[in-house]
Formats: C-alpha cells, structure tokens, sequence
C-alpha cells in the first residue's frame, strides 16, 4: 500500500531488497575499516556476502570482493597490507588471501572437510590460526554408528563425533598446516598470545560430561596445553592481557544457573587468582537480545577488547530493552560506567584500538550500521548508511515503550510497535522472545515489520527470566516455568488493552524456542488469542530432556532435578499436559534438524489438538536447525515469516 507522500509499508518480498552488516574489524593504521554486507539474489534464493573497504578520513567505501558465495570474517595482517577472510566460492568454505589495497585474492588452504572459522592472524604475520572439525575420513551415513559421548550431537553442527573443530594453523610463506589439538572437545576461538608462541582458546563438549559451559585453555604450537579455567559459563568471551601473563574473560568463576549474570574477570594464565572486575553492576556484561535479521551475526560478543596498557576493558552491558558499551577498570578499585549511551537503540562493540571504539548500531527501523567513536566515547560518528535509500521509501512504524506492574508487583518493561495504517485500538500479535534468559529490545526484526505491515501491532514484553535486569528478574521463574513469566505476558497485555491501543477480541500470539514454549502454553491456559503460531517449542520437558542435544543439563537447571526425581515439577510446567484445552487456531513451525527443540516437540502437541478437535496444522522446514528462520537459508527465513502473517491474517 502506496500512501501520498509515495511511502509504503514493509512486505514480505522486501527481504530481498534489505541487506544487512555482518563484521567489521579496524585496521592497524586505524585509518581504514574492513567490513562485510551481505544481501539475498531473489532469483536463486541465495544469500550472498562481500567485503568493503572504507577510509575513514574521506568515508569513501569500495568493493573489495565479488564472489558468488560468502565472503566471511576479515582479518588484517598486522602490517595492514593483506585481509585473511573466510569464502564459500568453493564447495567448502576456505581461506584466502587478498591485498588491502585491491587485487586478485589467493585461496590459502584446501582442506577436505573446510574452515570453520577463523582466520587469526598470528603478531608476526607468519601464521593463521583457524578451526576445522575432524581430518579423519568422513563417515559413511549408510553404515551404522555406535555413540558414547553424553553430548553426541548439537544445533547447527550436527554428530559431534563428526562435526566436533579442532584449532590448526597454516603458514603463510609455505601453506604448511599443522592440527594443534587432537582431543575429542569442540574447541574455537583461537587467540594468539601477545609474542606469538601460544594460542588461547575455548573447549566445550568434553565427551563424558553433560556440561554445556566453556573451559579455557591454552596452547603451543606442538599442541602441549593446559586449562586456564573450566565452567566459565556458556557463549562467553575472552582474550590475552598485553602482558601475556594473565586472561580476561566474561562469565563466572565458578558453574552457576544459566540465567545468572556474567561479569569481567581477570586471571593468572595459570588459573589462579580470579579477580572480578565487574561484581557491583546489577546487570552483568554481555546478554542476549533477540531480533530477526541475519544482522544478529555481528551481535554475537566478540574477544574483550583491553587498552594497550591493561589497565581497561570495554564490554557489552544489556540494560532491559537497551545495550551500552562500557568501560572497566582492571586494576585497583572497582569502576564500571557507560561512555557508549544508547537512547532508543541498540549498540555493540565491535573492535578497539588506542583511540577508537567501533562499534554496531540497531533501532526497530534499522537492521545495523557502523559507527565510531574515541575511546572516551565522544566523537561518536556513522560510518555506514547501508539500507538508507531502500528505508527512505517505507512508511516506518512508531515504538511506544510500556511499563507495568507484574502480578506480584515487580516492574516489567515492554514496547509495541504500531501499525501504519489504521487506528488504536490494533489487531495485535504477541510476539514472545526466545530463551528465556534473552531479551527483546531497540532491535530490527523483519517479521515485527512484515506483521506491522499488514496491519497488526506487535507487543514485545520482558517478561520475568529475561536478561538485563539482574538476577532477581532473571532466576525468578527457575523451577517454575509457565507462572510468573505468563503472568507478566497477560499484564501488559491488559495494560495494553486499557491504553486503548490493543483490541482484546483481536489478538494473536507467536514466538521461537523458549517464545514457542510459552505461545504452546498460553492457548493451553486461555482462550483470549485468535491464533496462535509456535515455532520450534519445548512442550514436554519429560522428552525435552532425553531429545535435545543439551537436555539433561538445561531441563535439569530450569525444571529443578532429573525427571524421576522432579516428576510432578516436569508434569506441571510442560505445555503438553494443558494442550487437549487448547481451542487456539494453532500453526507450529518445525525445523526438522532442529536438535535444541527438536521437531517431536512440536510434533506431540501438533497430535494432541488434532484428537481433540483444534484447528492445527504444521509447516516443517527440511534441514533447518534451530535458528535457521533468523540467520539460516533465505528459503526458510521466507517461508516463515510468509507462514506467520498468513496463519495471523486467516484467524486474527
């Protein structure tokens, strides 16, 4: 729909027209930045991804490869003339090699089985550190296969017998490679110590536990290592100090609940003497948002970024709905405050040097650009303008911020986005973020504008156990899934309501993983939603803990005990038990290689409302993980949101 001003709203097809920022590193002159934007080709449904070079003096941006495939993680060379990156151009993905300046790029490695991830450049600039799963011959998928590990499988990876990386290094002059760890851990992450002569890395997946979270550890180049610390927590962040005596890290220095704050750590490379830098701040670094947009690559937390001296890190802090970039001291007196400030956006840090802060930034209209700033965080300015003209044109949607009282008294924070057309009160959709330690916020999501588009508001709630609001917030619904959590959904769905913003006979509800938990257990509770779209859940945390690849760890944490001994707990939280009251028109989406909520989660409620009698109906994504609607293949992020807004516009 064209209004007069020759603004439209977003549509479904406009995922071929968004492109969208997914790294940027600093060079070493601190001139010029590399980064990578990649964007689909609607006739092959393909997405692909390049890299650009651009001069900070001038803001001049060029083109510096054209592939057809994924041109992925730029590293620079210390001496900033060459830019290592990943490449998809051949079957597997690879190294190469290209001049900075410009110019044709050499391909570094040809392994078999591809690079994982990767490169890093070693401080001489001799050597490239990366990860590759397994040398050894691949297995015959027709042949039987005996399993031993406790986790033997996990999302986006698949067997770990099979999938498990291992760190290597490649020589640059000779294109010798050398396979450092031979163990049967998952390790990734290299970083090379300050001379050279060792790398820090993270292992995970140590085949005879059940244990999701990392272990540090570090090793030579003849692949002799040691642990620095185990049990820091889960997708945590490290690097060296520049002394090369000590390591910064985020998580915990000791296992602890999985929602629990992260803070900044110091500690000897021996592993003695963890020191937290960070214990006063109530909502602890890093923490997860949730959007949807393939841009959510550059949010993953990259290595602390520490000055030149040690004496500071920078870091991610979550604050609700919001992201700064703060500076801590790692010395003397504990001092942690904001120098990057977010207002109605969403900010990460992406690399430093010693007078810039690089970082990304996200609205609900704008997926990310790149931004810089000095290290004091004045001076801040927009590098990139990447969606600028195709934006220009769409009628872009306010955000209303919501406050309310939970059902015990505790503030909750929401936000919903207003449709375009129309007037309050709006048809409306729930729209329940992942997790549950995640948090929605001033974030892009194409499915909030798609919905938006055709005419929904979408009401974004945190509810308790989201991220940014401190322990108390976040480790209130342990144990008791499905109760304060739904009862902080419904409250700013009636505070909604009383705004006059919402229309209480027109409401549909959705959600992903932990959102298609508490979507499956909404139409078993009430019957106030039209529709219902769950996708991915967790239904029954009986199966939850036999089926997904981290069950017996995560069901164990969040439902309170193994199943024989927390029976009435696992039966009492599980959406299944309460689905034959289910009268929702509901769609469930499955992701068929989905193994953190694998699809007969969703199969079993799908069973249960058809013999009862509820409309339902299941759209199943071939060779789909778990996130593969968010940051996966073009043909399932499409047909996802396409399932979303056709279910809501049939029954809402």
């Amino acid at each position: 729909m064209t209004k007069k001003d020759g603004r439209r709203v977003m549509e479904l097809e406009d995922m071929y027209n968004l492109e969208n920022l997914q790294d940027a590193r600093l060079g070493p002159d601190g001139q010029t930045v590399v980064y990578v934007v990649s964007h689909v080709d609607k006739a092959t449904e393909t997405e692909m991804a390049s890299l650009w070079l651009l001069t900070l003096k001038t803001g001049e941006a060029k083109q510096l490869t054209w592939g057809q495939g994924k041109d992925m993680n730029p590293a620079w060379s210390p001496d900033g003339k060459q830019i290592a990156y990943l490449s998809s151009l051949s079957e597997k993905s690879q190294i190469y090699v290209v001049p900075a300046n410009g110019g044709e790029a050499q391909q570094l490695t040809f392994l078999q089985q591809g690079v994982a991830s990767g490169p890093v450049w070693s401080p001489d600039g001799k050597v490239l550190a990366f990860t590759a799963r397994s040398d050894k011959p691949a297995r015959d998928p027709r042949r039987p296969y005996r399993i031993t590990r406790h986790i033997y499988r996990y999302d986006g990876l698949g067997y770990l017998d099979d999938e498990a990386q291992s760190i290597y290094v490649v020589f640059i002059t000779s294109g010798e490679i050398k396979k450092i760890t031979s163990d049967e851990c998952h390790n990734i992450s290299p970083l090379w110590s300050p001379d050279g002569q060792e790398i820090l890395y993270t292992s995970l997946f140590a085949p005879h536990s059940h244990d999701i979270f990392m272990t540090l550890k570090i090793t030579n180049l003849n692949g002799e290592t040691h642990e620095v610390i185990r049990n820091i927590g889960y997708g945590q962040v490290a690097n060296w100090m520049p002394d090369g005596k000590r390591i910064v890290f985020t998580g915990t220095a000791e296992a602890r609940d999985y929602q629990t704050k992260l803070d900044l750590w110091v500690i000897n490379r021996d592993g003695s003497n963890p020191q937290c830098r960070t214990a006063g701040l109530k909502m602890g670094v890093n923490g997860v948002m949730q959007g949807d947009s393939p841009s959510m690559w550059i949010f993953q937390d990259r290595p602390v970024q520490v000055t030149s001296d040690g004496a500071k890190a920078f870091v991610n802090v979550q604050d609700g709905g919001l992201r700064h970039i703060y500076e801590v001291a790692l010395e003397g007196p504990e001092s942690c405050r904001p120098i990057v400030i977010s207002k109605d956006r969403t900010a990460w840090l992406l690399d430093s040097n010693g007078r810039h802060l690089l970082f990304a930034v996200s609205t609900y209209n704008d997926p990310a650009n790149l931004f810089i700033s000095k290290l004091d965080g004045s001076g801040e300015t927009q590098l990139t303008h990447i969606n600028q003209e195709f934006l220009s044109e769409i009628d872009l949607p306010e955000i209303d911020q919501l406050e309310f009282k939970g059902s015990d008294g505790e503030p909750v924070e929401g936000w919903l986005m207003k449709p375009t057309g129309g007037k309050a009160p709006y048809p409306t959709i729930l729209y329940i973020h992942g997790g549950p330690f995640v948090g929605m916020g001033y974030l892009f999501g194409f499915d909030y504008h798609v919905l938006a588009g055709a005419g929904y508001a979408v009401l974004m709630i945190n509810q308790r156990g989201s991220s940014g609001y401190g322990d108390g917030f976040s480790t209130k619904i342990l144990k008791d899934w499905g109760h304060l959590d739904y009862e902080d959904l419904m409250a700013g769905v009636d505070h909604a309501i009383t705004k006059g913003l919402v229309d209480p006979l027109r409401m549909g509800v959705c959600g992903l993983s932990g959102g298609g938990y508490l979507s499956c257990w909404i139409v078993g509770h009430t019957d106030r939603f039209k529709a219902a779209v769950p996708e991915n859940p967790v239904t029954n945390w009986f199966t939850m803990y036999g089926v997904s690849d981290i069950g017996p760890y995560f069901s164990g944490v969040e439902v309170g005990g193994k199943p024989h001994a927390a029976y009435e707990t696992y039966k009492s939280t599980s959406p299944i038990t309460y689905a034959h009251q289910c009268k929702t028109p509901t769609l469930l989406l499955v992701g068929e290689r989905d193994c953190r909520c694998p699809a007969e989660e969703a199969e079993q409620f799908y069973n249960i409302l058809k013999a009862n009698d509820c409309v339902v109906e299941m759209v199943r994504f071939p060779a789909s993980f778990h996130l593969e609607s968010v940051i996966g293949s073009p043909i399932i992020r499409h047909a996802q949101t396409e399932a979303l807004r056709d279910w809501m516009k049939r029954y809402v």
